[in-house]
């Protein structure tokens, strides 16, 4: 879902990211305001004053989609599921589960946080709005005010929406898990609601575009595309997991992987390996000792023209706890560090001792004959 992510700070013990898509939405919400609410509502201003006004109000939806996730992140943690943290995309903010909600109950608690904070903020700013009439605060410092108690109500009310995975989805999601007992029944039908929602959506923004109403209706087409993808990606998602969960890396480890030498040169592993036998990632052994690791990544590094001098040993990456994984590892939580580091293969590792390799593509072949079979 993610590109490329910088780490803005810690709080309560999560971290909070931020991807570069951001930037469009910060870019487009700033110039929006200065260019076009804040002078409708507000005329006869400096371009300088509502330039400030649009900062402030874009910090102001910042923080608040923060305190939003945070309230997700909170409750998640109360009921021991583990959070990776929080990410400010182009479509607002994710808190990132690393698995699915025990309960029911505590599927219902996680969604309903989130809008409940929101509304909570949109109350107190506009209490805040009502004290400065009655104090005559100024209209630039009112008009931001007013602002961000709308955009919270908005933003909690687009959140109800019953198109999972958004938290009103995730809400229906809980309830009909609730009734039936069955998180597979309920995720289906609330990621199909939530598609047929996303095409209504879709619709919406083309008769906006048609209408004359450009920027709105790519925008309304956007979100619904983003909608319908996630909702159909969180249901695969689940299957996957219901899928692996209960099985070790041992059952899907190949035992005796091709490994290379730390004294080959760059390209001999290229030629020899690589364009050999198509994998993107090798063990680096010397003799029964594991050094490390080496792939593609490493070799797009060096220089083409010191392929002959440069050795596997110079570019080898050390074993981690982000490259490989015991035996006795679940196999869920092997794919989850595979999506988080990008690897598409790891090092089975039995005190220190190499003892497989674990494939995505093998993961999958598993995932795929179950499904087929049930």
């Amino acid at each position: 879902m993610f590109g490329k992510r910088v780490r803005l700070f810690n709080l309560f013990g999560f971290e909070v990211r931020l991807d570069a898509s951001w930037l469009v939405i910060a870019v487009l919400v700033t110039w929006s305001l200065a260019s076009g609410l804040f002078p409708y509502l507000y005329p006869g201003l400096s371009r300088e004053i509502y330039w400030t006004m649009a900062v402030v109000g874009a910090l102001g939806l910042f923080l608040s989609i923060v305190v939003h996730e945070f309230s997700h992140s909170l409750v998640a943690r109360r009921f021991g599921m583990p959070m990776k943290g929080i990410t400010l995309f182009i479509f607002g903010g994710v808190a990132e589960m690393g698995e699915e909600p025990p309960t029911a109950k505590a599927e219902f608690l996680m969604a309903i946080a989130g809008p409940l904070a929101s509304l909570g903020i949109a109350a107190v700013f506009f209490l805040v709005y009502r004290f400065g009439l009655q104090a005559g605060w100024q209209d630039p410092v009112q008009a931001v005010i007013y602002y961000l108690a709308s955009v919270n109500a908005l933003l909690a009310a687009f959140n109800l929406l019953p198109a999972f995975p958004l938290d009103g989805g995730r809400v229906l999601r809980a309830l009909l898990w609730g009734v039936k007992g069955d998180l597979r029944w309920a995720t289906k039908v609330s990621a199909d609601i939530g598609s047929i929602l996303a095409m209504g959506l879709l619709l919406v923004g083309i008769l906006q575009f048609i209408g004359g109403n450009l920027i709105g209706g790519i925008w309304l087409a956007l979100i619904a595309m983003f909608l319908r993808h996630a909702a159909q990606t969180s249901y695969q998602q689940l299957l996957v997991r219901r899928a692996l969960e209960g099985e070790s890396v041992r059952r899907f480890m190949v035992v005796q992987p091709i490994t290379v030498s730390p004294h080959l040169t760059v390209r001999q592993l290229v030629d020899d390996y690589i364009l050999t036998y198509h994998h993107r990632m090798y063990p680096v052994m010397e003799g029964d000792q594991l050094l490390g690791l080496v792939s593609t990544r490493q070799v797009r590094e060096v220089p083409r023209e010191i392929w002959d001098q440069e050795l596997v040993g110079d570019i080898l990456l050390a074993v981690s706890s982000v490259n490989s994984v015991s035996p006795a590892t679940d196999a869920v939580q092997a794919l989850a560090k595979m999506n988080q580091s990008g690897f598409t293969r790891l090092l089975v590792v039995d005190h220190g001792r190499l003892v497989g390799l674990l494939t995505l593509k093998d993961l999958l072949n598993f995932f795929s004959l179950k499904v087929e079979l049930t």
